[in-house]
């Protein structure tokens, strides 16, 4: 699969937040703040992985079209699956 510029900036984003958040332990910041930007990071995590996981399924569904080598429903539940365990 090939991670476009979106995704990679979104990884960036989230590393950006993790430094930022790890700075304000660091620097003993209050409680609440710091569970606030765990949770955006967590965020941009969940929606960086539905990203990626609905560009893949779109390129594994155009691929098999082509191919016939796997049914649309077989990669539907897969892409289904990656989801669930990421949760």
């Amino acid at each position: 699969m090939e991670y476009n510029d979106q995704m990679k900036n979104r990884v960036k984003r989230i590393e950006g937040q993790l430094r930022g958040i790890l700075r304000m332990m660091e620097e003993g910041k209050d409680c609440k703040e710091v569970i606030t930007q765990l949770s955006a990071a967590r965020t941009g995590i969940d929606r960086t992985i539905g990203v990626v996981v609905s560009s893949n399924l779109v390129e594994c569904v155009r691929r098999a079209e082509e191919t016939g080598e796997h049914s649309t429903e077989e990669l539907v539940k897969e892409a289904v699956n990656l989801l669930v365990k990421s949760r």
